[in-house]
């Protein structure tokens, strides 16, 4: 295991559970905003991590503006000290009444939300206008993925109207999550990048010629981010998410981004069922299972771990290294998917230079907090 993932005593740390090693956490901000170039290009997404403290030691760099995809996340980030918060979520249902009560709970916060729709769009302004007050709404494009969004064209033009003439509602700009650019060539997925953010200034033109603002588009995720950040263009905001932890994922994916994981699992072995097999207290009520079952995690120190078996509250490794194992040992393990993975674990304990220092909550998890 490398140097820096070592801790002295783990003896307080119940297993399974998130370990995040500081440095190493914070080597990922530092090298976030050296991507950037400029903290003001950035509004980092928290939905990997949903932690306040992160967010706090973000703020502390400098990183004013930040995204949430839930309520939770942006009453964290607000509770924080975020004062320019982005929910980049379409609101129906309850959502509506909830961007109203945000609004009151937190007047000094800059508020945005995403739509795409008529329907919302017009049930938004009903709101806000019934409450007295304004949101900001940033038209969702899909440029590509087809899960929220729509296609740029005279529909993109007509909601966006629809939106600077609401009531209650001022344009905030446009919102593209090109999550389908997870091309491994680097040279590919610049092509396909700039490919999408064409289609969105060329709209953002189409919309200043008609008068109407758009002071910003918020574009990319973290195997995006930095191709964006090569475009010079004042209305770009950056919205990376998984880089603060970083995960075998998004490693495997992107080789060409120089982000290291933060977040590890602990774990246990609780039985040796066979001569080649290890039991670890490593269940998928701990770990994210939307990877398929035999690569949901690594371990590090077990190079040749064939994932055999993940029920509830046990994963089962086959490996030749078996007999150096019994039960009480302990291992890392780093997830597939560190942002799902974080929201199953109501804590992290945090280490800095090899000793536990603390722990922190994992705050916006749940749905609901207050609002």
């Amino acid at each position: 295991m490398d140097e820096r993932y070592k801790v002295k005593d783990t003896s307080a740390i119940i297993t399974p559970a998130i370990v995040v090693f500081r440095e190493v956490l914070e080597a990922n901000i530092a090298r976030m905003i050296d991507i950037a170039g400029d903290v003001a290009r950035l509004r980092p997404h928290c939905k990997t991590h949903k932690i306040r403290e992160i967010v706090e030691l973000q703020l502390a760099r400098g990183i004013t503006k930040h995204k949430a995809a839930t309520f939770a996340e942006a009453e964290m980030l607000a509770n924080a000290g975020v004062r320019d918060v982005f929910l980049a979520y379409n609101l129906v249902g309850p959502n509506i009444a909830r961007a109203v009560k945000f609004r009151r709970a937190f007047p000094d916060v800059k508020f945005a939300v995403t739509a795409d729709h008529a329907v919302p769009i017009r049930d938004l302004s009903q709101a806000m206008a019934d409450a007295g007050t304004t949101i900001e709404v940033l038209l969702d494009l899909d440029t590509g993925q087809h899960r929220t969004g729509v296609e740029v064209g005279d529909h993109a033009i007509d909601l966006y109207r629809q939106i600077v003439d609401a009531q209650g509602l001022e344009p905030g700009g446009l919102h593209l999550y090109d999550g389908q650019n997870h091309q491994t060539d680097l040279t590919e997925r610049q092509k396909a990048v700039v490919a999408c953010w064409e289609l969105a200034s060329g709209l953002r033109d189409n919309l200043h010629l008609k008068g109407w603002p758009v002071p910003r588009i918020v574009a990319g995720g973290t195997g995006q981010f930095p191709i964006y950040a090569t475009i010079d263009d004042p209305v770009i905001e950056l919205s990376p998410g998984t880089c603060v932890f970083h995960d075998i994922g998004y490693g495997q994916m992107f080789p060409d981004l120089d982000f290291q994981a933060a977040a590890l699992l602990l774990t246990r072995v609780i039985s040796r069922p066979t001569p080649d097999r290890i039991t670890f207290d490593l269940g998928y009520k701990a770990v994210a299972s939307d990877p398929p079952a035999d690569r949901r995690v690594i371990f590090p120190d077990i190079p040749d771990a064939k994932l055999v078996l993940q029920n509830e509250e046990h994963l089962v490794v086959q490996t030749a290294y078996a007999d150096k194992y019994k039960p009480g040992d302990e291992a890392f393990a780093i997830p597939r998917h560190t942002c799902p993975t974080s929201a199953l674990h109501k804590q992290v304990f945090v280490v800095s230079e090899g000793e536990l220092v603390d722990h922190w909550n994992v705050a916006a998890r749940d749905r609901w907090l207050t609002i």
